[in-house]
């Protein structure tokens, strides 16, 4: 935005935002090269240094941003589908499909992971390639979502955990309902951020963190209490 990539053309908003997204990901697997010299927690450690890094690399565009600028980039950062057409969604279809398609094929390992990454290794799980896989695709996923329509928190915190206590633990039903649930939940709360305050349009990403973080932190004390944390 503040550089000038929505000025170019219609895709090379989203061109630019998934590239800047994949070379953040990128950058931290390499970084912390997990399932060599270290594991979870260097990579865990690693992209908060990352996550820092790229939030003092937003507060600085922000800061020479124009005016107009200025109220494009913090709209798009708070979230919203307010600017989605059917164009967008012929181009971010592919991807979600795809994407999808791909997770979708990794429930298996993902169920053997859950037992622990020694277990999942003596089951003749291929660690590492399989970590890299789940990075990859989930970055081409977030990344997606996120050039299209901004930064909308808690969703994909709150939703699976809300499906795993409906639908149990495996991840053959937990990742396809989980995605229909999440989308699902993006359109009532859009639906809702549009009509509570008309004409004015509630950013999507303030709505769902509003009404996210405290059932998440329900949700976090109900499993302690149960046992399950």
């Amino acid at each position: 935005i503040v550089l000038g990539a929505g000025s170019v053309g219609g895709w090379t908003l989203p061109l630019a935002a998934f590239a800047g997204g994949a070379a953040a990901i990128s950058l931290t697997y390499v970084l912390a090269r997990p399932g060599r010299n270290s594991g979870t927690a260097t990579l865990l450690l690693v992209g908060i240094a990352m996550a820092a890094f790229c939030s003092a690399a937003i507060g600085f565009l922000t800061y020479i941003a124009s005016e107009s600028e200025l109220q494009s980039l913090v709209f798009w950062q708070m979230g919203s589908l307010a600017q989605a057409d059917w164009a967008d969604v012929a181009a971010a279809a592919p991807v979600f499909v795809l994407g999808t398609l791909a997770l979708l094929r990794l429930a298996t390992p993902l169920d053997m992971l859950a037992l622990g990454e020694r277990q999942a290794q003596h089951l003749g799980l291929d660690v590492p390639r399989t970590r890299l896989k789940l990075i990859a695709f989930s970055a081409l996923l977030v990344g997606a979502a996120v050039a299209f329509a901004g930064s909308i928190g808690f969703v994909g915190l709150v939703v699976p955990h809300v499906v795993r206590m409906l639908v149990g633990p495996g991840h053959r039903w937990l990742l396809p309902v989980s995605a229909v649930t999440g989308a699902l939940l993006i359109v009532v709360a859009d639906t809702a951020a549009r009509t509570l305050d008309p004409p004015a349009e509630i950013p999507l990403g303030l709505f769902s963190a509003a009404l996210g973080a405290p059932f998440f932190l329900w949700l976090v004390l109900h499993q302690r209490r149960s046992g399950a944390v």
